[in-house]
């Protein structure tokens, strides 16, 4: 049996399918159930097609009929953010960049680099403080759900509107902040809180909330604890803990931009 170019971009784009799925499930925390499809598949195929044992392989080929629909229904959200994802007009951000005028990406990059800094000046009097935050960075991802469950802001980023905003004996301050495009959106929203059972114990709401919207959405997620200052950005499905004020404004930085 000959192998062509064919048989070999066909296994990478296997490989690559496969890939993307393990990190998707591994960012929703379903890595465990990604594990038990592969075992699945691994014994369907020495079943039917190996041992050819047909009653048992058509058991198995009539689970996978089942099986399929049970799953589309088990990730109706992960199919959905792919989707999202491809279609996603972030996507085209190289071409705005390329056939865009010198100045508006000026200005563009110029707007990017303040909402950064007055969310890293922000962010850094807080931890100073022990003041708890939770701020939300929509990327590609509508977060319409989560904002409409908190009070509506409307304003520009401001170093002094967010402190006020989480400040102790404000309305908004336990729950989370929505930015969108440059602009505070939303506070006092509520999030989804993750289940994820590997989550440290000393770890409290917050950073679970915060686990929970990443690994349902593409946002970015910047904790503050109120207990020990600390810095955590919730990223993929993951949690960075201890960030540093340069981390997180580098972090930042790569994610903050305007199309």
């Amino acid at each position: 049996m000959e192998v062509g170019i064919k048989d070999i971009v066909d296994i990478v784009l296997v490989a690559m399918l496969l890939h993307y799925v393990y990190r998707l499930m591994k960012e929703s925390g379903s890595l465990n159930i990604f594990y038990g499809i592969l075992v699945f598949i691994v014994i369907w195929i020495l079943v039917s097609q190996i041992l050819e044992m047909r009653l048992l392989g058509q058991i198995f080929d009539k689970l996978v009929g089942v099986g399929v629909l049970a799953l589309i229904i088990l990730f109706q959200d992960e199919i959905r953010r792919f989707f999202l994802t491809i279609g996603s007009h972030r996507k085209l951000g190289v071409l705005y960049r390329v056939f865009s005028s010198k100045d508006k990406r000026k200005k563009t990059a110029a707007a990017g680099n303040k909402a950064v800094m007055q969310i890293v000046l922000a962010c850094e009097q807080m931890s100073k403080k022990y003041v708890g935050a939770l701020i939300v960075i929509e990327n590609s991802m509508s977060l319409r759900d989560v904002s409409s469950t908190g009070e509506r802001i409307d304003a520009v980023i401001s170093s002094a509107l967010i402190q006020n905003i989480f400040f102790k004996n404000s309305p908004l301050h336990d729950g989370a902040m929505v930015i969108k495009d440059g602009r505070i959106e939303s506070a006092g929203c509520i999030l989804p809180v993750s289940h994820d059972l590997n989550i440290p114990k000393s770890l409290g709401l917050r950073h679970r909330a915060a686990l929970g919207i990443v690994q349902q959405s593409d946002a970015t997620v910047i904790i503050i604890s109120e207990e020990t200052g600390g810095i955590t950005i919730a990223r993929r499905g993951e949690l960075r803990l201890r960030v540093s004020i340069e981390e997180l404004e580098s972090s930042l930085s790569q994610i903050i931009t305007y199309n």
